[in-house]
């Protein structure tokens, strides 16, 4: 009889645990040497093997490792990502991770598939000597990979920055001819701000993270030292931490130069046209601009400081028959496709001097036309708002950074010719696709058909179907028999 997990002894547990994470290991190890024969599967120059999934003329070379690499057909990244229920994105890392270990890292490679460095430390040593700038040559690389080797279980990302940064030293600049103007040791730029608006705390908070001159740190922190002392001194009980990341909102809106303690403007809000009710499924956008508003009493007055562009979500029972509407307790912040509170809204428009606009609601589920081809404002902000992203399986690019794709292609020519349009300008024949994926799906064998609007089932061209709408991405059982391109 075979024991189950609640009748092993803790020294079971925990050598069933090891065991599953060599086992881990592994598979991961494994899942990168796959990785390298797929990218092997299809190099550039065969464009004329099907199995490139391109059109003669419309592939092209995709270098996603380092010099001394192979070069990989750019179309079939794709499938790959979405087999593994990843993005392009992660797959086109995944694939050159794989060929930089493997073609430019071998020692590392090798400790990888013994099982003497897990997969995800050997792929940040890949991804650090593949984005290197400069360029990292070769025999760059093939020195990182020598220093790291003995030690690459227990690096960290500055000794690894610190290693990358000699190398480009030894082998990038010391072979560059000496400028008698400059006097300066050549440093790579490491300066960045950013923003991980993918994770957003419940309380509508984000990370960042950044690398600035010693002299732009030591203001910035004196003016979020300032800025926290002058919020405690106007009352504010949030702790310093808080204080400070308000303060850094402050300057972002340029509210350091202002007297936070003196008289605050008014909040200005608009409504709807009169006589315009709002009705049917659809958002409430709140958007600031720059036109001067006037202030309480004799404040001055003052451009509004806020810029938001939020869509606040109802459903149809939301609406009561007096067409006045109860909130729900959550909105999405449209820039970003993030789900914000109510209250968090409430107090960003109170907080400061805000202009406050609501416009007439939008119906995700009306199916407006257009006879032209090019889509209305109404049915652009429509489709991105239905569907939040590129509509590729597991893509998710904001739909407001996307082209609006005809799924089945517009005729230009039909209209002259007396035929009926295949490919109408209508809601359910739209859809939000990012630049690469628009690409893909116009030259890259892939199939898509649209079951209702907004709900879409792509066919990889290896027959493995996709079913995708504003929830995500769902891949459905393989059919039994292969699915052709019509």
């Amino acid at each position: 009889m075979t024991r189950g997990a609640d009748d092993l002894s803790a020294a079971e547990l925990l050598a069933a645990l090891g065991e599953r994470k060599a086992a881990e290991d592994r598979a991961a190890a494994e899942q990168l040497d796959l990785a390298a024969r797929w990218a092997d599967l299809h190099p550039p120059e065969s464009i004329h093997d099907a199995a490139t999934f391109t059109l003669p003329g419309l592939e092209h070379e995709e270098a996603i490792a380092g010099p001394g690499c192979p070069l990989v057909a750019a179309f079939c990244i794709a499938e790959l990502g979405a087999t593994l229920g990843i993005s392009t994105q992660a797959a086109k890392r995944l694939i050159g991770n794989a060929l930089e270990l493997r073609h430019r890292l071998p020692k590392l490679w090798a400790h990888v598939h013994a099982g003497r460095v897990p997969a995800w430390r050997a792929r940040q040593v890949a991804e650090a000597t593949t984005h290197a700038t400069p360029a990292l040559p070769l025999q760059g690389a093939r020195w990182v990979d020598t220093q790291v080797a003995g030690f690459a279980a227990k690096i960290g990302p500055a000794q690894l920055d610190r290693l990358v940064a000699e190398a480009i030293q030894r082998f990038v600049q010391a072979t560059l001819p000496e400028d008698p103007d400059d006097q300066q040791p050549p440093c790579p730029d490491t300066r960045g701000v950013s923003f991980d608006f993918d994770q957003v705390g419940y309380p509508g908070t984000i990370r960042m993270e950044g690398e600035l001159d010693l002299a732009d740190a030591l203001d910035l922190d004196h003016a979020l030292r300032h800025g926290a002392e002058q919020l405690k001194a106007l009352g504010s009980t949030d702790p310093l931490g808080a204080r400070r990341a308000r303060a850094l909102g402050e300057i972002a809106r340029h509210q350091q130069v202002l007297d936070l303690a003196g008289a605050r403007p008014a909040r200005q809000a608009h409504g709807t046209p009169e006589g315009q009710e709002a009705s049917g499924t659809g958002a409430t956008t709140t958007t600031g601009h720059d036109a001067s508003t006037s202030g309480r009493g004799s404040g001055p007055r003052l451009p509004a400081a806020r810029r938001l562009d939020l869509h606040i979500h109802l459903s149809a029972a939301a609406l009561g028959e007096d067409g006045a509407a109860t909130l729900e307790s959550t909105g999405r912040l449209d820039q970003r496709q993030q789900l914000v509170l109510l209250e968090q809204v409430k107090a960003w428009c109170a907080d400061t001097h805000t202009d406050v606009r609501i416009t007439p609601v939008v119906d995700l589920d009306a199916e407006i036309h257009t006879p032209g081809y090019e889509p209305t404002p109404r049915q652009r902000e429509q489709v991105q708002l239905r569907d939040q992203t590129c509509y590729f399986p597991w893509c998710s690019r904001p739909a407001t950074r996307c082209d609006l794709d005809h799924v089945v292609p517009y005729d230009h020519d039909a209209a002259a010719e007396g035929r009926e349009q295949p490919g109408p300008t209508t809601s359910a024949n739209l859809a939000p696709a990012c630049r690469a994926h628009h690409r893909l799906k116009t030259h890259g064998r892939w199939r898509v058909l649209v079951l209702a609007a907004g709900v879409y089932l792509w066919i990889s061209p290896h027959g493995q179907p996709y079913l995708r709408d504003r929830t995500g991405t769902t891949a459905l059982p393989l059919p039994s028999h292969h699915v052709h391109r019509r």
